[in-house]
């Protein structure tokens, strides 16, 4: 499929749609606020293909595989960490995709759509969508010039001013790239946890959704935080919020999502047509415009946006792509070490 506008849908959708027929609900277990759930962009699927979305939601992946563990053949598509994909196919709980049922799939980056981490005995269990950042986000109106360093959160000028999120693998993660180690494979973990125990006290608090960072710092409560690239560029692009993202020096974590199609769907063919439009260069460049948005892992819709939007002069910069750690798979055994650690940390913020 070449195009798809948001008034007529392409053939290739059309075909999708008299193949969905018989089964015209689509659901799908997904992030709020999170570009598939666009109001704009759901009505224009549901009139291409004649599918009805019903969303359900999840706040992390830890809920996401949850309900699909308790919720056997309710949802058609489902959105995945690529790093959670490979435990999700290992307890049967998503199934393999037919790819050439998915006219975009050809033009998704290779290094994104051939990874093992959503490719397993030659079958595909995961078409990735977008990829982006977990770094640092920062309130212009806290800085006379852009930090260029993730030390700044430990700045004693920014004490009761610094946010992170509540979540136990990127901190550690984040604690990694602080102490110059690799998130994939932490050989020091002491020194991640004393570098996060002297970050504490400059904590104001642990933030859950976007909706609470972009808050703060409407209310100018916070100077610095880690936070998510397209999330940021959404605070920019659509709440007109002083933020600016920061690929600091010592790098960041990566991080690439993408939709699976889960074990009893009832509406495959609407699953596929729902991913297949979510890939679209057209839809893409209309979320990224409209609302701000991570970097999709289609190569020609990312070639579509201005020469020089963020998620091409710089997350294409390859300087700062050299500087990027990709999230792999973390053991169940490891995850457990890890939030154990969180949790001491948390207790010791006021």
């Amino acid at each position: 499929m070449k195009t798809f506008t948001m008034l007529t849908a392409s053939a290739v959708f059309v075909a999708l749609a008299q193949t969905a027929s018989l089964a015209a609900e689509v659901h799908v277990l997904n992030w709020k606020g999170y570009g598939a759930d666009e109001p704009w962009a759901i009505a224009a699927f549901e009139k291409a293909t004649g599918n009805t979305v019903i969303n359900d939601f999840f706040n992390s992946e830890q809920e996401m595989l949850t309900k699909l563990r308790t919720n056997p053949g309710l949802y058609d598509v489902v959105m995945i960490n690529a790093a959670f994909n490979d435990q999700a196919t290992s307890e049967g709980l998503i199934e393999p995709i037919d790819a050439s049922k998915i006219a975009n799939y050809a033009d998704l980056g290779a290094d994104k759509s051939k990874s093992p981490m959503l490719n397993h005995n030659g079958k595909v269990y995961g078409v990735p969508w977008v990829w982006g950042l977990t770094s640092i986000a920062v309130n212009d109106k806290a800085f006379d010039k852009t930090p260029t360093s993730i030390q700044v959160m430990w700045d004693p000028a920014h004490k009761g001013r610094v946010v992170l999120r509540d979540d136990a693998l990127e901190a550690m993660q984040f604690g990694a790239i602080a102490t110059g180690q690799n998130i994939n494979n932490i050989k020091d973990l002491d020194a991640v946890k004393a570098k996060l125990t002297s970050l504490m006290p400059q904590i104001r608090t642990f933030w859950s959704a976007e909706n609470d960072w972009n808050q703060m710092v409407a209310a100018n409560q916070i100077d610095v935080g880690t936070y998510w690239s397209g999330s940021a560029g959404r605070a920019k692009k659509n709440f007109k919020l002083p933020v600016t993202f920061v690929v600091p020096e010592e790098g960041a974590v990566g991080w690439l999502d993408a939709f699976s199609i889960p074990k009893g769907s009832k509406n495959v063919a609407g699953a596929e047509a729902f991913i297949n439009y979510m890939i679209d260069p057209s839809f893409y460049v209309q979320w990224d415009n409209k609302v701000g948005a991570p970097v999709s892992a289609n190569t020609k819709a990312v070639a579509q946006l201005p020469a020089d939007s963020f998620n091409r002069a710089v997350l294409g910069d390859p300087k700062v792509a050299n500087r990027i750690q990709f999230q792999a798979p973390v053991p169940d055994d490891v995850r457990q070490k890890y939030l154990q650690i969180w949790q001491e940390l948390k207790v010791n913020v006021k």
